[in-house]
Order: C-alpha cells, then sequence, then structure tokens
C-alpha cells in the first residue's frame, strides 16, 4: 500500500521512536486531606499514607490525582497513625513513630528513613518517571553492599542482585534454567537486606512489571507498562520483620490440614480406577507412607472439568470412600478453561449466567486449551468467583478434601500463551482489560476454589494447589514450582526457588520431586526426595511418556532410601506444623535461607544450596550426581550431626561425608524438637511424642503447638500449646513444660524426653521433680526417659 496515504501513516514514524522517560519534576503544591498527603509536581501527582507506623504508601500518577484503589492482594486497611508533617524551604517530612519519610521539593525526590536514622531507600538523579504511554517506573539508589530476595518464583541463585525479572505469569514447559523468566507466579514485591539490616518494597501494580538490578551499580528500578506507580516501603529492621509487614498487608496462610503436609504421589497421569488402586497396594504392601494421590487430566470425561471419565473410573465415589479408609485424600487437577459444548452443563450455566470472559463489544473470547475451544470463567468478579465455589460441590460430595488448579495463568495454545489482552474484565462494575489484570487471574481462581472448597466441607480445612498466582496467593493455595525436569540442576535450582518464594510470604511451596518431564535416574530420585522431604509441599510427580518414578520404580536400594525419608517426613510432621502455625501467625517461612536468621554474616547472604527449617535445623542436599560429599557452610554457634550427634563448632565450612542413604542434617545447640513415630498416614494417630532437647548454657525454650489437624476449630482457640524451657548450668538439666493454651487434647499421652550429649552424673529435673529413671545409653551420649501427659 506504499502507492496509496498509508505511506504517510503516523504509526509508521512512531514505531521508529523509543519511548521518552519524562521525570515528575518539581513539587508545586503539598496539602493534607484526613490522613493522605497530596503533593502536585509539574508532571505528576503523588500520594502518601502511612497504613501502619512502619509501613508507608507512596502512590504516583503522571496524568491524574492517584486513586488511592488498591489491588485485590490487600487485605490491609491503613490503620490511624499518628504522623509529623514539617519540613524546611527545600524539603518537606513526614514522620511517623517507626519512619521518616523526606521529600525534596526541586526536583521531588523521597527518602524513607527508620526511626534510628538509618536510610532505607532514596532517589538521587533519577526518582519517578513516566511516558506518554502511560509507563511509570520508579528509580532508587542502591548501595554496594545491597542484597535482594524475594520476587516469588524466580530461577537462579538467591541473591537476586545483578537479575532483571519480569512479572507475567506464564506457562513455562520448556527446560528452566537460570536465565528463564518470567515463569507462573508474579510477586512484585522484595526485600533488601544491607549490612544486616532489611526492608522492604511491594509494588502493588498488576499489569506486567519489571524489577531491574541489573542494568545499572548505583541504582535499581522497577516498573509497569501501565496503572499507577504504587508501592509500600516496609520499615524493617530484620528480615522477619519485613515478612510480617508485608504479610499484614497481604495476608497470610490459613492452616493446612496435616494430610496435606504429609507425601503426596502424582502423575501426569494414573489413568484409571484400577490403576490407581493398584498403586495403593503398593504403598500399603511396601510401607510406604501416604496421604494424597493426584488425579490428572485423564480423570475428566473429555477434559471436561468437574466430570469423571466413567470408563476409566466408572465407582469414584466408591474409590474416593476407598482411598479415605486407607487414609489417603485424592487431589483432581481443575483447569479454568470450560469446554465450548451446548450439551455439556457448566458451560450451559456459565452462558446462562454471564460468567466467561469477552471483549468489549459482547462477544465471548475463545481460547484452545486441553479440551479444545474452551470459554474462560471471568474471576475477577464475585458472583462468578461464587458460581465456581458452588462448582466444587461435585467434588465435596464424593469425598475430595483438596484441589489442584493448574493452566490458571491463564495458559492458552496459542503464540501469545495466554488470553487476548483486549479481553475485559468485569471486575465488578470496574472494567479493566487482561493485560492489566492477567497477573491476578490465578490469584481469584484459587479464591474462588478455596472458598467454595471452605463452604462445602462444613468445618474441614480445604487443600487448594495452584500454578499460578500474584502477591497475597498464600491466603489460598500452595505452590508447586511448575513444570521442572529430571535434571540435577532443577534438584539445585528447587531450593533458592522455594526459599525465594517463602521470603515472599510463600510459606507452603515445593517441587516436583524427581522431576516432572525428561526420566528420572535412581540416585537422582534417591537424593530429591531427600531434600523434598523437609520441603514445605512434598509431592513426587511425572510427565506422561517418562520413565515410572514411584518410590519402587529403581529396585531395592532406592526404594529403600526413599521410604526411609518418607518416613522420616512423618516422624518430623509434628515439628514441621508447628512452622506452620508460626506461618499462619507472623509470615515467617517454614524453609528458611540462612540469611534470614543470620542477615550479619557474609557467607549466607547468597547461599542457595542448604536451607534452615526454623531457626535450628539445617538441611544441606547432596546434588550431583556420583557424590558422596559436600561442604557445608555452619553458621556461629554450636551444632550436632543430626545421625551421628558429633558435635561440631560453627562459625565454618566444613567437609561432610554423605553416601547415598544420608542427607547432611545438623542440629543447632539449644534446640528442643519433637517427633513422632512413622505411620502409614497422618490419619493415624501418635501413640506418643518424643521431645529431643540439644541442652545449651543457659536457658532455651520451644512453644509446642497441636490441633486435630483437619478442622477449622482451631480459629476459635480449640489447640494446645505448650511452652517446653530447658535450663542447662553446672550440669543440672531442668525441664519445665507448660500449657499456654490447653483446649485440645491429642491423642497421646506418653511424652519421651531425650536429652543429647549428656553425661551418666547429670541431674536432671522435670516439673520441679527429680528424674530418677533416665535410661543413659553410652554410645549415642543420650539420657532418655518417660512421662505421661
Amino acid at each position: 500500500m506504499e502507492d496509496t496515504s498509508f505511506a504517510i501513516h503516523p504509526e509508521k514514524e512512531k514505531k521508529e521512536r523509543t519511548d521518552v522517560w519524562h521525570d515528575i519534576g518539581n513539587m508545586q503544591t503539598f496539602t493534607q486531606v484526613d490522613a493522605v498527603y497530596k503533593f502536585v509536581c509539574d508532571n505528576g501527582y503523588v500520594n502518601i499514607r502511612f497504613y501502619r507506623s512502619d509501613i508507608v504508601r507512596i502512590v504516583m500518577h503522571p496524568f491524574y490525582e492517584p486513586t488511592m484503589e488498591t489491588s485485590f492482594a490487600l487485605v490491609k486497611e491503613p490503620e490511624n497513625v499518628r504522623v509529623k508533617a514539617g519540613g524546611k524551604q527545600e524539603e518537606v517530612e513526614l514522620r511517623s513513630d517507626t519512619l521518616s519519610v523526606q521529600i525534596k521539593r526541586h526536583p521531588f525526590r523521597i527518602a524513607v528513613y527508620d526511626r534510628n536514622g538509618r536510610l532505607l531507600v532514596s532517589e538521587g538523579r533519577r526518582g519517578m518517571t513516566y511516558t506518554a504511554r502511560g509507563q511509570i517506573m520508579c528509580v532508587k539508589d542502591m548501595r554496594a553492599t545491597d542484597h535482594f530476595y524475594g520476587f516469588g518464583e524466580k530461577t537462579s541463585y538467591l541473591d537476586k542482585r545483578g537479575e532483571k525479572m519480569t512479572m507475567w505469569n506464564s506457562d513455562v514447559f520448556a527446560p528452566h534454567n537460570p536465565e528463564t523468566d518470567p515463569l507462573y507466579q508474579s510477586i512484585p514485591y522484595f526485600m533488601t537486606i544491607r549490612e544486616g539490616y532489611a526492608h522492604g518494597i511491594f509494588f502493588d501494580n498488576t499489569f506486567k512489571t519489571v524489577f531491574d538490578m541489573k542494568s545499572a551499580n548505583d541504582t535499581y528500578s522497577f516498573w509497569a507498562e501501565g496503572g499507577e506507580l504504587d508501592y509500600y516501603v516496609l520499615a524493617g529492621p530484620t528480615p522477619k520483620d519485613v515478612l510480617e509487614q508485608y504479610t499484614t498487608l497481604t495476608g497470610r496462610m490459613e492452616l493446612p490440614p496435616k494430610w496435606a503436609i504429609g507425601y503426596h504421589q502424582s502423575r501426569y497421569s494414573y489413568q484409571n480406577e484400577a490403576e490407581v488402586r493398584d498403586l495403593v497396594e503398593h504403598f500399603q504392601r511396601k510401607n510406604i507412607p501416604l496421604d494424597a494421590i493426584h488425579l490428572d487430566i485423564h480423570h475428566m470425561d473429555g477434559y471436561r472439568v468437574f466430570t469423571f471419565d466413567r470408563t476409566r473410573f466408572p465407582h469414584p465415589q466408591r474409590l474416593l470412600q476407598d482411598l479415605e479408609e486407607a487414609g489417603i485424600h485424592a487431589v483432581p487437577i481443575v483447569d479454568p478453561g470450560v469446554k465450548k459444548d451446548p450439551e455439556y452443563p457448566v458451560y450451559q450455566e456459565g452462558i446462562r449466567q454471564n460468567c466467561f470472559c469477552r471483549y468489549v463489544e459482547g462477544a465471548m473470547y475463545f481460547g484452545d486449551v486441553w479440551p479444545g475451544s474452551s470459554a474462560f470463567p471471568d474471576f475477577t468478579s464475585r458472583s462468578v468467583r461464587s458460581w465456581w465455589g458452588e462448582k466444587q460441590k461435585f467434588y465435596t460430595d464424593i469425598g475430595v478434601e483438596g484441589i489442584w488448579n493448574d493452566m490458571n495463568e491463564p495458559a492458552v495454545f496459542n503464540e501469545t500463551k495466554t488470553m487476548d489482552p483486549e479481553v475485559i474484565h468485569d471486575n465488578d462494575g470496574n472494567p479493566k482489560t487482561h493485560r492489566e489484570l492477567h497477573n491476578v487471574y490465578g490469584l481469584f481462581m484459587a479464591e474462588a476454589t478455596f472458598h467454595g472448597l471452605k463452604k462445602h466441607l462444613r468445618g474441614k480445612r480445604p487443600f487448594v494447589l495452584t500454578r499460578a498466582g500474584y502477591a497475597g496467593v498464600q491466603r489460598y493455595a500452595a505452590v508447586w514450582t511448575g513444570d521442572n525436569r529430571s535434571f540435577w540442576e532443577h534438584l539445585q535450582m528447587m531450593m533458592p526457588m522455594c526459599m525465594n518464594l517463602g521470603m515472599s510470604g510463600v510459606a507452603f511451596s515445593g517441587s516436583d520431586v524427581g522431576g516432572f518431564a525428561h526420566d528420572a535416574t535412581g540416585e537422582l530420585l534417591a537424593r530429591w526426595t531427600q531434600a523434598g522431604a523437609f520441603t514445605p509441599y512434598f509431592r513426587n510427580h511425572s510427565n506422561l511418556g517418562t520413565v515410572r518414578q514411584e518410590p519402587w520404580a529403581f529396585g531395592e536400594e532406592i526404594e529403600e532410601i526413599v521410604r526411609k525419608y518418607i518416613q522420616l517426613r512423618y516422624k518430623w510432621l509434628p515439628y514441621l506444623y508447628t512452622l506452620f502455625r508460626e506461618a499462619y501467625m507472623t509470615g515467617a517461612p517454614v524453609m528458611r535461607p540462612l540469611v534470614m536468621e543470620y542477615p550479619n554474616d557474609t557467607h549466607t547472604w547468597n547461599l542457595s544450596d542448604q536451607f534452615l527449617l526454623g531457626p535450628y535445623v539445617m538441611i544441606a542436599p547432596i546434588t550431583t550426581p556420583s557424590t558422596f560429599h559436600r561442604v557445608v557452610y555452619l553458621p556461629e554457634g554450636t551444632w550436632y550431626d543430626y545421625w551421628t550427634d558429633e558435635k561440631i563448632k560453627g562459625g565454618r565450612h566444613i567437609m561432610v561425608e554423605a553416601d547415598l542413604a544420608t542427607l547432611p542434617m545438623f542440629i543447632k545447640e539449644g534446640a528442643i524438637l519433637p517427633e513422632a513415630e512413622a505411620k502409614s498416614s497422618t490419619k493415624t494417630p501418635d501413640d506418643a511424642m518424643t521431645f529431643h532437647i540439644y541442652p545449651t548454657e543457659g536457658e532455651t525454650e520451644y512453644a509446642f503447638y497441636e490441633d486435630d489437624g483437619a478442622t477449622i476449630r482451631y480459629q476459635e482457640g480449640h489447640y494446645l500449646e505448650q511452652r517446653i524451657r530447658c535450663r542447662f548450668a553446672e550440669n543440672v538439666v531442668t525441664i519445665t513444660v507448660e500449657d499456654t493454651v490447653n483446649a485440645f487434647t491429642p491423642p497421646w499421652k506418653k511424652v519421651v524426653f531425650t536429652l543429647h550429649h549428656t553425661t551418666p552424673d547429670m541431674l536432671i529435673t522435670w516439673n520441679g521433680k527429680r528424674v530418677v529413671d533416665a535410661f543413659f545409653d553410652a554410645d549415642k551420649k543420650r539420657a532418655v526417659f518417660e512421662v505421661v501427659r
């Protein structure tokens, strides 16, 4: 068309231009309206509001005054914070009891300090900027000592300094590697640790966003394709404080049912009822614990959600009843795509009730996924989420208590891998394009699934597993790291990925043990199971057409190792469950990077191949083939080898021998660790509870938590909380146990105390009484005694 007027189309010139970033310019006016501080600048508007004394929100829009709306991630309403406003001719200061926000007028630049005058964030030559197309960006100064963590689900190492990361939920089946970005989750939040102190930033923008910690040595930036520059500064000063602040904004997980933190077995797919029953028989005969079997897409009738293929699964309710009697839960997969089929009741209902995504002109959006041409529920609408929640009754009526949400980025089989960005979401009467709300689609679906299950389970706890999500996803679902592969590199990458998810508020995460795609080997399965046994979510999952990787798939030697560590998972469940309770209360992750507990230790800043469970337990997996030793870093203090009780001085690296059957594990002196007996599933009640005590000079204590593990009665105070204290001085060990909350009676009556690294002449007292019947194991240097609860 070069011989028509198209030859001088202005869009041709536009494509040749690059975006110009405009600075916000100088401050023109400053006013206060209620609790919001409003600034008008040459090229934009800025509002500042304190949500809490230690959390401040900053919002900029280049073209009009910010709306102060929040995304669906936010659950926190702003508190009534006492703020003093003042300043000099060239500067305005807003000061709470915890934070000082200092704003320079010419040009408009923001710096945030804590109560001790410690600089958290600042802007220099560049600050808040925008383009004519509505892109917005914030540039912050970066110190040489800054290290960055969080960002949700990202590959590569733990410390994200030197990385550039995009938030755009994406279905990625291709092999994941350190440069694979983006993935399935978008959590636009990070924590900075600088010289031992921590602070955080949560950039609450649902458009495609980018965090650039790479392009400059002295600045970092975060930007979005549209919307408002809306971010929160979290004061810290410790990593745990930052997580408490972030999860105050975005919410915390509810306690999962205990069965959900047991062992899960999956495959794409267990294709019929006979195969599922045979699987269960193998687990029972081989004495391998199991709590859940996942049913992938082959359980459905033509991949129609909320159906069973009655040829493959002729009696689903009877099957689930038999599984339940064996202590096993079925977790079926549910995708968002609803098959376009006029005879399919779910599709009919969605059409009649206007539940599906549409274009602004009214035409429905259809995309190809597993069932073929499919419609997609508009989860941004409360009524649609309610409708979808009601559909969970199909499963709960036959005994299902957990659902696996997949393909919810949403994934579509086309060149863009997702929905047309021009699709309009109703958003409860505030319509927005899919370009803006793409990243929250999976979050909305998880919310609908979670609340639907919770309603229909009538007091039982639901379990939801999701592939996609946004900030706040922890309120509704566990997360797994998607389509990994049976590569040693993916076992290595699992640890920093899950640790950064934990540092992003997602305490319940894990990877597909053994790897999903490609072919596992027995050695890889053994090593991955060892690591997976101590990740919050523990599932073995493999792809159609790959070699089988059930625990017995590689012969007796590997089977015995895998059995050992699955059984060990069940022994450690009381300790893990107490950590889940801490996550529910404070946001602290179950699986922690060492930097979270030792932020001043330079050796922890990018330590990606070890992790902590709580503050006292160190897990250091072997992650390379034909390897039977590794270097382990032990931070300051005294540590014990879990297997031998060897006492080791910390603050150094050590070389550890570990044959194929051994996972390097270390316990820090001062630990008190509960342990149960191995059992076939969490349905089997515990007969006894053992507390392993590693005495240290002075006093140590542990808050042990227990409840029924199945219902939501814990939210009404129906639980047991025990404060266990151990004082060690002059060869005398004094143990006291106090029930701080005693509204639940556990099934176990016998309590066993095991004191590690003790001597026969040690005097032991329990709750003020001398223990005279303690058994001393000279070989292990342990003293053991029993009491009746």
